[in-house]
């Protein structure tokens, strides 16, 4: 990095804590100190960059002021996050830094089809930032968790199992219209503080606030793993709830595979799955039998009313004993299949979320993950449940956004499009 460092990287070098000085930059990068300084007043003028308390150092020789230590400016945008359930919905404002300011949800079916869902979801955000007395023009980025693989190249679902009718469609620019008609906003070059110089977009009668789309369960590792367990270099998340899927995290950064579809492990065949059928078309998935749609089917037929894995949830809440006892065994065979997952991943923490991520479940897994994997892939291996609940994903959508927005050189290029 030495003599190269953009204003980009030092942002990234202060907002990952590497270096919080103008000295502590100068050391770093090898920039000269106007130059640093030169830089640094990029940061201060776009509003990224604010100065703090007096960094604790050792005392100088030669005596003077301790150090200012310098900060990334949270409160110059804000971020909207939407996780996409098949039955219901949920939105949120998020810092960014990832704290949820004001959320909603509401009942919604993904049969209903991307066009509907998505018109939908932008007037839910403008009605979210209307009542929070918040500017449209604030919003940097939007994030976007769904129940299905996606290719995070163009931001679409690839063949997705419970989504029918999504595969393919524009969901990215879909949001970005809907969103900017129902806000009624507009943003150009030279915009507010918020969606025109943080989205680095621009010229248009619309606001093209940049809309990224990422699988739910990777949003949730994310989520998880960024706020939660920062220091952990694997670590897997398994989501049951109408589906199965499982997130990774590797090294700070989400594992998709080659074309989005990592960690799709709902559609593993199972021995218990023989001549059951899945919504993917195939026979004897995992989901097939140890989702929240397989148990809530299964407690239909004995009578017990139950739609969907939610109303599974509530019946686990309520300590209803068949619902304990499938989900137990449903655990037992999500957990043979999570066996194989941690002795390739040996992963650090696995953490099991979603509907049916309560003890009975959890001591279905347990049991047969421990009696299955090595010995040595789960020696310092923390079974855990979700700690952010139902905001995992939403946080882990802000995440995703910021992360993308201040990496340096896309950084570099907002900072050009604003003009300093």
């Amino acid at each position: 990095m030495a003599n190269q460092a953009s204003a980009g990287d030092l942002l990234q070098l202060v907002r990952t804590g590497s270096a919080t000085t103008r000295g502590d930059l100068q050391r770093v990068t090898g920039l000269s100190r106007a130059t640093v300084g030169q830089r640094l007043d990029r940061l201060f003028r776009a509003g990224w960059l604010r100065e703090g308390d007096a960094a604790p150092s050792a005392p100088s020789p030669q005596g003077g002021r301790p150090s200012v230590r310098l900060e990334f400016d949270d409160r110059h945008a804000i971020v909207l996050a939407a996780d996409l359930e098949t039955r219901h919905s949920r939105a949120a404002v998020l810092s960014l830094t990832g704290d949820v300011l004001a959320e909603t949800s509401w009942p919604v079916l993904l049969s209903e089809g991307p066009e509907h869902v998505l018109g939908e979801l932008g007037a839910r955000f403008a009605r979210l930032l209307g009542d929070e007395g918040l500017d449209p023009a604030s919003v940097c980025g939007i994030g976007v968790a769904v129940p299905g693989p996606v290719d995070s190249e163009s931001g679409t679902l690839v063949d997705p199992p419970i989504m029918s009718g999504w595969g393919g469609f524009d969901l990215s620019g879909r949001l970005a219209r809907a969103f900017a008609e129902a806000s009624g906003s507009v943003r150009g070059p030279a915009g507010g503080s918020g969606g025109g110089p943080a989205g680095g977009f621009g010229g248009g009668a619309l606001p093209t606030v940049p809309v990224l789309v990422e699988n739910d369960a990777n949003l949730m590792a994310y989520g998880e793993q960024r706020t939660g367990w920062p220091e952990c270099r694997a670590f897997a998340l398994v989501k049951v709830s109408t589906g199965i899927g499982a997130g990774v995290v590797v090294d700070g950064t989400v594992y998709r595979g080659v074309d989005g579809g990592a960690g799709d492990i709902g559609h593993i065949r199972v021995p218990a799955g023989e001549g059951l059928d899945c919504m993917c078309g195939a026979q004897g998935c995992l989901a097939a039998v140890a989702s929240g749609r397989a148990l809530a089917a299964r407690l239909r037929a004995a009578g017990v009313p139950a739609a969907s894995g939610s109303d599974v949830r509530a019946l686990l809440a309520e300590g209803h004993p068949e619902a304990a006892g499938l989900a137990r065994q449903a655990g037992r065979q999500v957990g043979e299949v999570l066996a194989t997952v941690v002795t390739l991943l040996n992963p650090g923490v696995l953490m099991i979320a979603g509907d049916l991520a309560g003890t009975p479940f959890l001591t279905g897994v347990r049991e047969l993950l421990y009696q299955r994997a090595l010995p040595r892939c789960t020696a310092h291996l923390d079974v855990v449940t979700s700690r952010l609940g139902d905001r995992a994903a939403l946080v882990g959508a802000a995440h995703l956004v910021v992360e993308h927005l201040y990496a340096p050189g896309r950084a570099e290029e907002r900072l050009t499009a604003l003009g300093v």
